[in-house]
């Protein structure tokens, strides 16, 4: 396994590379610090913000969160109603990481204009490279208490990784496509053509979840139920059962895409759906009705986030657009951040001091951080 490590460095009395400012140091190890020395964080009030991945909500009202080399996505000056004080503080991107570097073949050295490392910023490190699959991983999963982390790939395989070695230790052949794979409490759920399947890792018992027309792109789970988007703009719901024979009940279709649903998320009691006809649709969880339509991207919208009483959403269109609630319910874009290489997927995660941290993965196979307000 070709494994690249990064290494967290002291940050008092040493000095910062300059080649590494400049994107050029291709020494390992370096004598001198990779990583910048975080100026005094700006006062700012944000009053009770909450935030949320599809987990249990984090609020705080006391801590006032930095600034350093991760980049600020919103500032709120304390109303959260008032969509003009939702500050736009992006910062440029990170340089390109070197095509050659990556093969350990680059001839250029300190001359080389790109970056000769796998990070630049604050607060995370590369641990391994996991390179097995075959073809493209259409989803990662590491279940909670679990040290085994899952990936599916368009090679027709799950593989299982134990988390302390990095090395694979389990092959499921599944004969086609995975084409997205989430996990839910003990659950693991693989998306397939025509299909879902669960897994349970407690009880190791198999389900196969019939219903869907096309490949499954797209899955989240909220409300006790499972919902899953196929390719013909229908997604499905499957709601906890008692049932003997499977614990998945299906409730209902949902149908008004005209093309593939890409993407699911849940919050506030609202289910979100993005689709390769450029549009959001807002779904109440209790009626399971569409309740809004959102038509701002011009593009594919293959992600989307909530976060507290904001969503996120990314589009081929190269922009990530932040909604918020206005008035009488409806859901308008506050702000509009341009990526210049298009975003293909968003990520949320609390960072190791508890910053919610959004990440955006581009099509130059980068993944740019943006921090949120906490």
């Amino acid at each position: 396994m070709d494994t690249k490590f990064a290494r967290r460095t002291e940050r008092i009395g040493r000095t910062t590379c300059s080649y590494w400012r400049a994107g050029k140091c291709n020494r390992n190890p370096c004598r001198f610090v990779h990583i910048e020395t975080p100026s005094p964080p700006a006062a700012c009030g944000y009053g009770n913000t909450a935030y949320s991945y599809g987990k249990k909500p984090h609020s705080s009202s006391e801590n006032t969160p930095k600034y350093g080399s991760k980049k600020a996505l919103l500032r709120d000056n304390g109303d959260r109603g008032d969509a003009t004080r939702v500050a736009k503080a992006f910062k440029k991107s990170s340089p390109r990481i070197c095509k050659y570097w990556i093969n350990n073949n680059c001839v250029h050295g300190e001359q080389c204009l790109y970056l000769h490392s796998w990070f630049r910023g604050d607060g995370f490190s590369t641990v391994t490279k996991l390179q097995e699959h075959k073809k493209v991983i259409t989803g990662i999963a590491l279940p909670v208490g679990s040290d085994k982390l899952y990936s599916g790939s368009t090679d027709g395989t799950v593989r299982i990784w134990d988390c302390h070695t990095g090395q694979c230790a389990k092959v499921i052949n599944l004969g086609a496509e995975v084409t997205s794979l989430i996990s839910e409490g003990s659950w693991i759920f693989v998306g397939l053509q025509n299909a879902v399947k669960a897994w349970n890792i407690q009880t190791m018992s198999e389900f196969t979840l019939d219903g869907p027309k096309g490949r499954v792109r797209a899955m989240t789970v909220g409300n006790n139920t499972l919902f899953a988007g196929a390719e013909d703009g229908v997604f499905f719901a499957w709601r906890g059962s008692s049932k003997a024979d499977s614990p998945f009940e299906l409730v209902a279709s949902l149908t008004g895409h005209t093309k593939a649903v890409v993407c699911l998320a849940v919050g506030c009691q609202m289910l979100y759906s993005g689709s390769m006809d450029q549009s959001i649709k807002v779904w109440d969880m209790d009626t399971l009705q569409c309740t809004m339509t959102l038509n701002d991207h011009t593009d594919v919208v293959p992600s989307l986030i909530c976060w507290d009483q904001y969503l996120l959403s990314s589009s081929s269109d190269r922009t990530i657009k932040v909604w918020a609630c206005i008035e009488a319910g409806s859901l308008e874009v506050i702000y509009t951040h341009t990526e210049e290489n298009g975003v293909v997927s968003l990520f949320g995660m609390p960072d190791a001091e508890g910053k919610p941290i959004l990440f955006s993965s581009c099509r130059d196979n980068s993944v740019h951080m943006y921090e949120l307000p906490s």
